[in-house]
């Protein structure tokens, strides 16, 4: 099956190429993505841009895709659910949860000169970054691509309720299935509480296992992708 992979923000589609290895030894078709304005140069790409990036990905596959966001970008799957729900698979969220209709993608740091840059380790020490050594971290942070203006700030619209019905599985890194099952319980995470089919999955790493745990999480990726076949 191919999969999509849309790495979250300041990564572009070489973050994945460990994972990638992993799925093509498994078996499957990976298709790490480049978003416009996250590793093409393309300073001025907005949010519509990147949705389009995705969906061209969606259409150009060999069946239907699985489909995976991580952190933020885990909008643009569902964004990708919401446009191709008769087209996709499945989705998978790795770390991350859905915007609703009408939100900001991706609205969490300050934007200076037109961009948002990586704000450095202090937001993310805790869980998110405790698997992490201070050597990813500097590759991490020679690696990280501002996130043009347009793209941070660009409105998430959703206009398709067959979205709902796309088979999900929620990957949990640095939270676990059962804190993510409270928080959609108590109203508190957009979308998901209205999934008809939603699976968790446990990893244990910080925010960024496609750095910490590439293999661990190539298999359940692939094992998303062939529950979708059987």
């Amino acid at each position: 099956m191919d999969i999509l992979l849309i790495g979250g923000l300041w990564l572009d589609g070489r973050a994945w190429d460990d994972v990638a290895a992993e799925l093509t030894r498994l078996g499957h078709r990976p298709v790490p993505l480049t978003l416009p304005g996250q590793g093409d140069g393309n300073a001025a790409a907005t949010l519509d841009d990147q949705v389009a990036a995705v969906l061209a990905a969606v259409d150009a596959a060999s069946g239907p895709p699985l489909v995976v966001g991580h952190s933020a970008a885990c909008a643009l799957a569902w964004l990708a659910a919401d446009a191709r729900p008769e087209r996709l698979a499945g989705v998978a969220l790795v770390g991350g949860i859905p915007q609703a209709d009408g939100s900001p993608y991706a609205d969490f740091f300050p934007v200076r000169d037109g961009a948002m840059a990586f704000p450095g380790w202090e937001p993310f020490e805790g869980p998110d970054a405790a698997d992490l050594d201070e050597a990813a971290r500097q590759r991490f942070t020679a690696a990280a691509i501002p996130v043009p203006e347009g793209v941070a700030k660009g409105v998430v619209r959703l206009t398709d309720e067959r979205r709902f019905a796309v088979p999900t599985v929620l990957v949990c890194p640095e939270f676990t299935p059962a804190q993510a099952k409270e928080w959609i319980d108590a109203g508190e995470v957009p979308e998901l509480p209205r999934a008809k089919h939603l699976e968790y999955v446990d990893i244990d790493s910080g925010h960024w296992p496609m750095h910490t745990k590439p293999a661990e999480l190539a298999r359940l990726l692939a094992a998303a992708a062939e529950a979708r076949q059987a």
